[in-house]
Parts: C-alpha cells; sequence; structure tokens
C-alpha cells in the first residue's frame, strides 16, 4: 500500500491546508494509507483525528533565538527527531512527505531526503517561513504550492489555498441557504450581522476592542458573532450576557457557515482567512498580527489593493475603530456589495488541494 505522510501543525492556518490535501489525495486515490505528523501539544492533536486522519507525532522543537541550555540541547533533540522520523519513513512504507510548516516540518524534510523519497512543499503565506524555505530547497522545482502570486520561494508554483469545498463551493447569493446558516447560529434575519474572528488562537486586542464596545452595535442594530478562540471569551461573555444580539462562541464547527452569514468579516490576516474570505467573497477588515515574518500584512496587501477588504494597524485598533470605521461599513450595503464583487474579481484558485495533490501523484509517478 502506498504511504503519504503529511507534516504540519501548530495553527489551523497550517492544519487546514494540510487536511484538504489529505482529503483530495484520499477520493482520488482510496486505496493510499494517508498519514500525518505532529505534535502532541499542538491543536493538531485534536483537530487531525477529529478530520479522521491518523496523528503520529513527535517531540517540538523549536530553535531558541538565545543563548542559553536549550540551545545547547538543541542538535542532539532535532537530530533525535530526524531519526524517528526515519524510523517512521521506514515502518510506514512512506512513499512520499508532504510538509505545509510548522516545527515537524524541518526534521520531516531532512528524513524525507535521507530516505531517498520524494518531499512536496505548500507555502500558505505571501512570506515564506524558515521550515519551508529549507524544504524548497531540499526538493525538487514544481513540487512547492504557494498560495499567494507574490511569494518568493524556489521553484515554486502558484496553486492557491488548499481549502475545504464547503468554502470553495459556497454560493453566498443563496438567500435560503444563509437563512439557514444564520438560523442554525442563532442569528437573526433581520439584522446586518458583523462576524469577528482572531483565529484559533484568538486575538486580544480585537476581543478588548469589541468589550468596550459590544452595546454600541446592539444600540446601531448590528448583530455580531464572535468568535474569541478557546478560553479567550470569559470576559465578552459577560460583559454581553444582557445583550441577545452579541453572540460569543470558542469556535464555529465550519466556518463556511459563518462566512456565509457575515455581512462584514472583522479578523486576523492568517494566509487561510485571507484565501477563504476572499474566494467567498466576503467583505473584510483584516488586523494583521503584528509578529512573525510580517506575513500577515502581506497576505492582505493584494486583497487591500483591490479594494474587497480594508486593514487595520494591530496598535492602532480600538472602540474608535469599531464605532467610527467597522459599524458604519457593515450597515452601507453598497459599499460592501462593491467589496465583495473585488474580491471574487481577484480569481484566487479554488483547486488547490487538487492541483498539490496532483503534485504528489506526478512525483511518485517519476
Amino acid at each position: 500500500m502506498t504511504s503519504i505522510l503529511l507534516a504540519g501543525g501548530g495553527t489551523t492556518g497550517h492544519i487546514s491546508p494540510m487536511l484538504a490535501i489529505g482529503r483530495r489525495l484520499r477520493e482520488k486515490h482510496p486505496d493510499w494509507d494517508i498519514v500525518a505528523l505532529g505534535t502532541a501539544d499542538g491543536l493538531e492533536a485534536e483537530i487531525v483525528p477529529r478530520a479522521g486522519f491518523e496523528l503520529l507525532t513527535i517531540d517540538k522543537v523549536p530553535m531558541p533565538r538565545t543563548i542559553s541550555p536549550a540551545l545547547l540541547k538543541f542538535p542532539g533533540r532535532f537530530a533525535a527527531n530526524v531519526s524517528e522520523v526515519k524510523r517512521i519513513i521506514s515502518a510506514r512504507n512512506v512513499a512520499a512527505v508532504v510538509g505545509v510548516g510548522g516545527y515537524v516540518c524541518p526534521p520531516a524534510f531532512l528524513a524525507a531526503r535521507q530516505a531517498k523519497i520524494p518531499l512536496i512543499v505548500h507555502e500558505a503565506n505571501a512570506k515564506p517561513g524558515m521550515a519551508n524555505r529549507l524544504g524548497a530547497m531540499l526538493t525538487t522545482d514544481g513540487r512547492v504550492g504557494i498560495t499567494f502570486p507574490d511569494t518568493k520561494l524556489r521553484g515554486a508554483t502558484l496553486v492557491g489555498m488548499p481549502m475545504p469545498s464547503e468554502i470553495t463551493g459556497l454560493d453566498r447569493g443563496d438567500e435560503a441557504q444563509r437563512a439557514d446558516f444564520r438560523a442554525d447560529l442563532g442569528l437573526r434575519d433581520d439584522r446586518p450581522v458583523l462576524v469577528v474572528t482572531g483565529g484559533s488562537s484568538g486575538a486580544q486586542k480585537i476581543n478588548e476592542a469589541f468589550l468596550d464596545s459590544a452595546a454600541r452595535c446592539q444600540e446601531k442594530g448590528v448583530q455580531v458573532l464572535h468568535i474569541t478562540g478557546a478560553g479567550k471569551g470569559e470576559a465578552l461573555r459577560e460583559a454581553t450576557r444582557e445583550l441577545p444580539d452579541y453572540h460569543v462562541v470558542d469556535y464555529v464547527d465550519g466556518m463556511h457557515r459563518a462566512y456565509a452569514v457575515a455581512d462584514l468579516l472583522v479578523a486576523r490576516s492568517g494566509a487561510a482567512t485571507v484565501s477563504e474570505a476572499t474566494v467567498a467573497g466576503v467583505p473584510a477588515v483584516y488586523v494583521p498580527l503584528a509578529i512573525g515574518n510580517g506575513e500577515q500584512r502581506l497576505n492582505a496587501a493584494g486583497s487591500v489593493r483591490a479594494g474587497a477588504s480594508l486593514m487595520v494597524d494591530n496598535s492602532d485598533f480600538s472602540r474608535t475603530t469599531v464605532e467610527e470605521t467597522i459599524l458604519p461599513l457593515v450597515t452601507d450595503r453598497t459599499r460592501l456589495g462593491q467589496m465583495s464583487r473585488a474580491a471574487l474579481a481577484l480569481n484566487y484558485p479554488t483547486d488547490a488541494a487538487a492541483r498539490m495533490a496532483a503534485i504528489v501523484t506526478c512525483a511518485l509517478e517519476g
């Protein structure tokens, strides 16, 4: 049996495209064994098995950024991870490794290279991370897929963001379906819907701004679906207890439903969020997280230039932003329509999972 090892995790921005690729490989090759590699303490430990994939784990070994005892231990711990992935490749007869980024990818990439099996890489962000830059150097041209056209990565091909078919096939013009989703989420049909999300880890700055302006949202006749992230919503939930149109949830199972009901989205600009909202035609206000490689600002840049979204710096996002920018926008149907059409006109690829699956198949065929 042909086995494929999917490597990635840590955030839904890595896990979601990894699972989309895995599902597409299963559809195309039902006789293949598709397994995932992650860490026991990452989000993948819950999400991957729930999606129906076996998860194999190795230790989380981040590269220390300062001189410390951890730096002295790093080479040995990293080498042990490479050895463990090589053992998995041998024991499971893995034919190829597909990496999407995260702590587990560097050892998986090196193990694949040492085992002399094909390595395929997908980079979600506009600015590649260290792991996928390594992967691109270790693999063959044409086996690296990127989401955004301006991403600089050796041997890369533009494929788009692998995402669930529920999102790529979403029709926001289907009012009956939108009404069904509003009912599922406890929302009314007679008020505009503002969806707020900080991604799987939440966004404290966004949460705090809406905590200060929640009552104002209600006064303006706007209903809010606020996805806070696990364990991040208690203060907001308490503050909005008497506001029937302010809905605080840790997460939404099936983000296509949130995209369907949203008249406006306020979110971090992770690659998956930007890609999914653009494909679905959802007007957005992006608040890029100001850490890492600065990739979140770059992820949203094309959407902002096209007029499909606005961008507000994290440091500037406040109650004033909500009350003076977001609430007037969510009630401006003409402008929202223009933004939605601008998003769809960007023509982001919607078949990225199929394209990545084809790259894997071609790599195995020689």
